[in-house]
């Protein structure tokens, strides 16, 4: 499992026109899965994500979490997360799981994500076309993975 973690103001995913998510202050997850991701992948990275210390404290120092600040939370299924750009100038995909794999650790996911906070999650469709708009805190951006 690979996610990236922004920081942001707000965010929003819209797909056909309608938002289907929107939130304030809190972090924006782009999630992508590998076959062999498992039950424990998916606590791993909803605990590690939970408790990063990327929000401010009063003195200014990266030292509290979204869970710590009350945020928000909007989670994106993107696939291309695993894209290798190494030969060529295609990127390839074959580490990302399949839909029909993909799909169900993704659902499991949110479904765990949820049920780990009382935090507002939202989320986008997994294998829409989606716009997502948001504005980058910082800017934060982390990379994490899981393998």
């Amino acid at each position: 499992m690979r996610a990236v973690v922004q920081k942001v103001s707000n965010a929003e995913v819209v797909i056909d026109g309608k938002s289907n998510g929107k939130i304030g202050r809190g972090i924006c997850v782009f999630v992508a899965m590998k076959e062999s991701d498992s039950d424990k992948t998916i606590e791993w990275m909803t605990q590690k994500i939970l408790n990063l210390r990327i929000f401010p404290d009063n003195d200014g120092k990266m030292n509290l979490s979204v869970s710590d600040i009350g945020g928000e939370i909007l989670i994106i299924s993107n696939f291309t997360l695993y894209g290798d750009c190494r030969k060529g100038t295609r990127p390839s995909y074959t580490d990302s799981a399949p839909p029909s794999v993909a799909e169900p650790l993704y659902e499991k996911f949110v479904r765990h994500f949820r049920s780990s906070t009382h935090l507002k999650v939202e989320t986008g469709i997994f294998g829409a076309m989606m716009d997502v708009r948001l504005q980058n805190d910082g800017p934060v951006t982390l990379i994490i993975d899981r393998d």
